[in-house]
């Protein structure tokens, strides 16, 4: 009897906890800091001046745009490779340049090891997600060995 197997979910990696905490804490971090501009604006003289709140909103719009950017942190297989963006940049690379994945117990992510002896980080696969992020690495391996059978 053959035995059937299911394909590989192609669907992108993120992480679930960082990816919560970071929408969660831009939003707080944005609204903080617009209610203080505003609540300073009451402050007596020699206190805070329009453009002081103007830069506390600033500051708040920055920090929030920080953390959105952790947020979209992911890595996205398609039909010739992975498109891995991190938090500073974004790197396609084909199938046919990995030579191997790990997630290695104590690392903060899994990383891909490339056939010219680079590595590059997968942030989007997290150890702070706990038991889901080792089935993560392996669906990413798993994709990996499809893709080797393809071509």
């Amino acid at each position: 009897m053959p035995v059937v197997t299911q394909p590989v979910s192609a669907e992108p990696f993120r992480s679930r906890r960082g990816r919560l905490m970071a929408i969660v804490m831009a939003v707080v971090s944005l609204v903080l800091f617009v209610v203080l501009a505003l609540l300073v604006a009451g402050v007596a003289e020699g206190g805070w001046v329009v453009a002081d709140r103007v830069m506390m909103v600033v500051i708040g719009v920055v920090l929030a745009g920080a953390l959105w950017q952790w947020a979209s942190i992911s890595a996205v297989p398609d039909e010739s490779g992975i498109t891995v963006r991190n938090l500073v940049g974004r790197r396609h690379v084909a199938w046919d340049e990995i030579r191997d994945v790990t997630f290695d117990e104590g690392d903060p992510w899994a990383t891909l090891h490339l056939r010219d002896t680079e590595t590059v980080a997968v942030m989007a696969i997290q150890r702070a997600d706990g038991e889901s992020s080792r089935g993560e690495a392996q669906r990413l391996a798993e994709l990996i060995a499809a893709s080797r059978h393809r071509a």
